[in-house]
């Protein structure tokens, strides 16, 4: 089963697209992140002006490590950025900085998409690291009851991939609006803004694609579309 060549077929798509989501980000970022922008304002500043200008006072900017990990804290209202983004005065570090501010509005506002995913991320990390175990013991048991638990748990990891993309998506609009509304990139800037969440947004959509390949999989091995 772990070398069905069937798997591939469902499992090659989603895997050439995150390679390649992959490496569109890197380049995007890397190639932005050396375009200082014209008011030279670094992530950290970006994320904070726009934060304020929203009344999000209470939204804490803090720094953490590793690249691009980037994120908003919905639970304890605190926008994390990477040293990159942090530090940087670049064009794509006001873009990321700008993009996690987004959530936090989304946040503040009701978003309902954001709401549905924080509800979703316990199923999903559980449904993610267990329910692959379940199916494959259910299969190797002959016990497909357990096989289907596994499928039913993993479906909720799917859903976390898909409600993900207009959470993403929405942040993003939100990101290039502001940046420009309240002045803080001039002129072309937001083209290389552009570039770089549009090629982060690639990166979700990949996952989302990758995960519903590997449940279409699930299912069709157990009702026997798999099969001799």
């Amino acid at each position: 089963m772990f070398f069905d060549p069937l798997y591939l077929l469902f499992a090659l798509p989603g895997l050439l697209l995150g390679f390649w989501a992959q490496s569109r980000v890197k380049r995007s970022f890397n190639k932005y992140a050396k375009v200082r922008t014209a008011m030279n304002v670094t992530g950290a500043e970006v994320a904070r002006r726009l934060l304020d200008a929203q009344g999000l006072y209470d939204v804490q900017v803090e720094e953490t490590q590793g690249f691009l990990s980037d994120h908003y804290d919905p639970r304890g209202k605190v926008l994390r950025l990477s040293p990159d983004v942090y530090r940087t005065p670049s064009i794509a570090a006001a873009g990321v900085a700008a993009h996690e501010m987004g959530h936090a509005l989304q946040d503040a506002g009701g978003y309902f998409p954001l709401q549905i995913r924080s509800t979703l991320v316990p199923a999903a990390q559980f449904g993610s690291s267990l329910a692959p175990w379940l199916f494959i013991g259910g299969l190797l048991l002959n016990f497909t009851g357990l096989a289907w638990v596994g499928v039913i748990m993993f479906a909720a990891a799917v859903l976390f991939t898909l409600i993900t993309l207009p959470v993403e998506f929405d942040a993003s609009n939100r990101a290039k609006q502001l940046l420009v509304s309240n002045g803080v990139l001039i002129g072309d800037e937001i083209k290389g803004v552009d570039k770089v969440l549009d090629a982060a947004a690639w990166t979700y959509v990949a996952a989302a694609v990758s995960a519903i390949g590997t449940l279409l999989y699930y299912v069709l091995l157990l009702t026997g579309g798999g099969r001799d």
